[in-house]
């Protein structure tokens, strides 16, 4: 060991810096359609659409950011993140640079003609969400197993409030620069970022040495002597397989899929959700109805988001599974009351922040769990539970504006029975985890 050479770089804090700055500058892609969808919806409606595909549209880099989780987050496992979170994150730069084009181009003759191009380049946008997942693998792996609550807390936390600083940013730009400026801003703000973790962003000790040549083995024994406790013997594969072979993993999914795949689904359908229900009747909201429901759809996202971070380090002290089951009772009784809730706004209002605050626990006390259930493939356990788990903000927002196909205007709060009925079943999920499972799984 005296004989081996190498050169280190980083330590935990940085670590956490940068892979919370790739995340937080790729996840504003969640609220940009559903924010900018009524710039487009008078043309698209005029030829035909219907509130579902409407719905689809603004969940459409949900799609990206979701399913590219589950390879690039493995692939992190076996190479480290930063080269995984660059790809995405570039990727998500090409999908903005066509929207940018589109707004000022194509806007405002939108039609339904050009419906599949939109669905395009929301896709590519969306690839930066897909960093979650990467970033959740490269900030583990820096960490001691006593932290994970905590730093995963704050990245995620932290991360997750990207969509509502740009929610209430997009109030400012929408009005003076446009659909075509603020899609601009959106996209300097995040080359700059990518730049910026170019810069900054590194993975953990174990990568950093096995990049310079060492072996698997010389690497951990290294990692292990500066402090490091997690690694990853597998590849991409193996990482996947692994994961994928335990049943608690498609528990977590499942527990996943309602509460951060619905966060960023309905962080996406409230900019049509507070400005359509409630905008007409004796709810006007007046011409700044929608710069209104920007507020309040950020509003919803800070407040996950902020309880997601403190929720990760209560975790560390009263487990997992307690958060995760306190925040499911929450959100079971926020989705009832918004279901009652159309003809009485504040009862609306405080039902949001129920739902974001039983999400935001839930969130964070899944993904305490995740590095004790599969501490040797992290990033494989994280790509599944963080990419089929966010595909219910690609699933979500379409049956939601089923339900107002359906039932018209009363159908925006019946559309909430979805997460009364997700909400029971993730009861019974946890349930089974209890039964099943040994007493370590909370931890």
């Amino acid at each position: 060991m005296s004989e081996i050479k190498y050169v280190i770089k980083g330590n935990p804090t940085k670590g956490i810096i940068g892979s919370t700055l790739g995340f937080f500058i790729g996840f504003t892609a969640v609220v940009a359609l559903g924010a900018t969808s009524k710039f487009f919806e008078p043309g698209l409606k005029a030829g035909g659409a219907t509130d579902a595909m409407i719905g689809l549209l603004v969940a459409m880099p949900n799609l990206s950011g979701s399913l590219l989780r589950i390879p690039f987050a493995a692939w992190s496992d076996s190479i480290g993140g930063k080269k995984p979170m660059l790809i995405l994150l570039f990727m998500a730069i090409t999908g903005l640079f066509g929207l940018v084009l589109t707004a000022y181009i194509i806007y405002p003759t939108i039609s339904l003609a050009h419906y599949g191009l939109l669905l395009i380049f929301g896709f590519l946008s969306g690839c930066g969400i897909a960093t979650f997942s990467v970033g959740i693998s490269q900030t583990s792996y820096w960490f001691k197993k006593s932290e994970q609550g905590k730093a995963l807390g704050l990245y995620a936390g932290i991360g997750n409030l990207a969509p509502g600083i740009f929610s209430l940013i997009m109030t400012i730009t929408l009005a003076f620069w446009g659909l075509g400026g603020s899609y601009l801003l959106w996209f300097i703000v995040l080359v700059l970022g990518t730049g910026v973790y170019f810069r900054i962003g590194s993975n953990a000790w174990s990568f950093q040495l096995e990049e310079q040549g060492l072996s698997k083995l010389d690497a951990k024994e290294i990692g292990i002597s500066l402090g490091q406790e997690i690694f990853s013997n597998n590849s991409l594969k193996n990482s996947l397989l692994k994961s994928a072979s335990m049943w608690k993993t498609w528990a977590l999914v499942g527990l996943y899929f309602t509460t951060f795949g619905g966060f960023i689904g309905l962080s996406a359908w409230f900019p049509r959700f507070w400005p359509n229900l409630y905008g007409t009747g004796d709810f006007i909201l007046g011409e700044l109805g929608f710069s209104i429901a920007l507020i309040l759809n950020a509003i919803f996202i800070i407040i996950g988001s902020l309880v997601r971070v403190f929720s990760g380090s209560i975790a560390d002290k009263i487990t997992g599974s307690v958060v995760t089951i306190i925040g499911i009772s929450i959100l079971l009784s926020g989705s009832i009351m918004m279901i009652f809730s159309s003809s009485m706004i504040i009862l609306a209002l405080i039902a949001m922040v129920l739902i974001a605050i039983g999400m935001g626990m839930v969130n964070a006390g899944v993904f305490k769990m995740v590095p004790g259930i599969v501490p040797e493939a992290v990033g494989g356990a994280a790509g599944w539970v963080g990419g089929l788990g966010a595909l219910g903000g690609f699933i979500i927002p379409p049956l939601m504006g089923l339900f107002v196909d359906i039932f018209d205007m009363q159908g925006y709060n019946l559309g909430f029975i979805i997460f009364v009925i997700l909400s029971v079943i993730c009861i019974g999920i946890m349930i089974i985890l209890k039964k099943r499972s040994s007493d370590e799984y909370g931890k």
